[in-house]
């Protein structure tokens, strides 16, 4: 990947580009969710001064995206300039360019029931033929080119994480549990639901009925069951299975919920339990608690 040392940190920068339709606000967005700032349809003539601001931010924006298609004015007799430019300030970069064939092009635009930009009355044939002599020159000095025409959405998110993913090794997906009542209704965003409520209840327990799965009382009575232990061993195992096929299809965010009655005792605990593992696995886990503080007057807690 392209980089350039600026105030001690290093920069990586994607230029995308390509024939409209052929899926560059969804790479757009693949790069954001692999932690990329991206600018969407940036005036070509502001790039040189975007490497300058950026060197300003002493490394805390470190890797950026950048998107540039035909809705520029005058944009591909503009670029070469600008790259010369951007090589000679030290500013490197990588051309991601994006084509489909002119079957699939026509196909999307019609479901989309939008004109093609270089031919708004219509003849979109006549639009991507304009559009493929303008960007001849930026394909044939593309870094990367990908041909979209048999990809999904989804593949051609995988696509870019693995072509411009850390290589570390480390898992991309970023993980959400949150706790929940039942009584409450079940998290909208939720895209795994688990039922606690076979445990034992705590809220049962006079002395514990008033704390919360965050308290260890109430984490030691939850965890002393088999039961519990059991359940927990098999909830990892079935995340450890499920989790790199959710990235394999380009997904980089899950909430897994974990709900009780009322929130506040067995599903906090065990949303706090099943968060260690998947930390330890390297997954980014955040855990929320919806719940927890229902009735005390106070805000749904995070931790």
């Amino acid at each position: 990947m392209a980089e350039t040392t600026i105030s001690g940190q290093e920069l990586s920068c994607i230029v995308i580009t390509g024939l409209s339709g052929a899926g560059k606000s969804e790479a757009a967005r693949a790069f954001e969710d692999l932690g990329y700032f991206c600018i969407d349809n940036l005036p070509v003539m502001l790039i040189p001064k975007l490497a300058e601001l950026l060197s300003e931010t002493s490394g805390r924006i470190d890797k950026v995206a950048l998107v540039i298609d035909v809705r520029g004015q005058d944009v591909f007799g503009q670029l070469s300039s600008v790259f010369r430019t951007m090589d000679d300030s030290g500013f490197n970069y990588k051309v991601l360019f994006l084509e489909a064939s002119d079957e699939t092009l026509v196909n999307r635009f019609k479901a989309s029931r939008r004109p093609h930009p270089l031919a708004p009355e219509g003849g979109i044939l006549d639009g991507l033929k304009l559009e493929r002599q303008l960007l001849a020159r930026l394909r044939a000095g593309a870094a990367l080119v990908i041909d979209t025409s048999d990809l999904t959405a989804r593949q051609l998110r995988a696509e870019i994480v693995r072509r411009f993913g850390d290589n570390s090794g480390a898992p991309t997906i970023q993980l959400t549990v949150v706790s929940f009542g039942f009584k409450y209704g079940v998290p909208a965003d939720a895209d795994l639901v688990f039922d606690v409520r076979f445990l034992p209840n705590p809220f049962y327990v006079d002395s514990l009925r008033n704390l919360t799965g965050n308290d260890e009382e109430v984490n030691e009575y939850v965890m002393r069951w088999p039961v519990t232990k059991r359940f927990l061993d098999k909830l990892v195992d079935l995340l450890r299975f499920l989790l790199p096929e959710y990235e394999r299809e380009g997904k980089f965010n899950l909430v897994v919920g974990i709900g009780c009655t009322g929130g506040r005792h067995r599903s906090v605990v065990i949303a706090n339990q099943l968060s260690r593992p998947l930390r330890e696995l390297g997954y980014r886990t955040h855990t929320m608690h919806r719940d927890i503080d229902i009735g005390s007057g106070d805000q749904p807690a995070s931790k």
